[in-house]
């Protein structure tokens, strides 16, 4: 029997392929996007089109207002880094970071698990290409289950407990994009910029920009996304 399972999906290159790697296990995904004040909003059009795309059984956007708590360049007035090397990437977290947010964004999509009757939760998090974000961590991933499955009547009294799949955590970016590809994903549809002009064209210059564009470089594949510049500097 198929099971259900939702997906947090914000439109990006990582959360893209963990909704074909769901779909490819079996699983019927319910995606899951926030509005929440981001900079690069374009990412939500992106979402609900792979959504449809990819098959998804259902897809819903939650809006909720991180912009008015501020602490990052992401939902602040503040500049998204650019131009930077991998070394400086990796030396502590980063001002993209937004305070709490896969805290918060789990916590939506454990309630919605719990609501259609599911037990599987997937999110697209990585450890290894770039992590300067504390919630992208296997041991946080661990912390959130045991919480999910505390504090919850399913988790309580049902007889399945909740899991959460990190299928990217231990993968390269290369890595990811070469098991999307191998999925037939296309990536074409995503978007990872953090500071896409009015178009909604990507940089080719932030962080998840570089990172990305590495990624394609190492994977002996080219990136379908257009920038408006892509000569910047190139972490190595």
């Amino acid at each position: 029997m198929t099971r259900k399972a939702v997906v947090l999906l914000s439109g990006g290159l990582d959360s893209t392929t963990t909704l074909a790697i769901a779909k490819s296990q079996g699983f019927q995904p319910v995606t899951l996007s926030f509005d929440y004040g981001q900079r690069h909003r374009v990412e939500l059009a992106r979402a609900a089109k792979i959504a449809r795309c990819l098959g998804a059984a259902e897809h819903r956007v939650l809006k909720i207002d991180l912009a008015a708590l501020g602490g990052s360049a992401l939902t602040a007035d503040t500049p998204v880094p650019i131009g930077r090397s991998e070394a400086e990437m990796s030396a502590g977290i980063p001002s993209t970071y937004v305070p709490a947010r896969n805290t918060i964004f789990l916590s939506f999509a454990l309630a919605l698990t719990e609501v259609i009757g599911a037990h599987d939760l997937f999110i697209g998090v990585n450890a290894v290409d770039y992590s300067g974000y504390p919630d992208c961590r296997p041991e946080y991933i661990a912390a959130f289950e045991k919480l999910a499955n505390l504090a919850t009547k399913a988790g309580v009294e049902g007889d399945s407990p909740f899991k959460i799949h990190t299928p990217l955590i231990d993968l390269t970016k290369a890595e990811i994009i070469l098991q999307g590809l191998s999925l037939g994903v296309d990536y074409g549809l995503t978007h990872s910029c953090y500071a896409p002009d009015e178009q909604g064209v990507a940089c080719g210059v932030c962080d998840s920009c570089l990172l990305r564009l590495k990624g394609f470089r190492e994977a002996g594949a080219k990136d379908p996304v257009a920038y408006r510049d892509a000569g910047g500097p190139h972490p190595s």
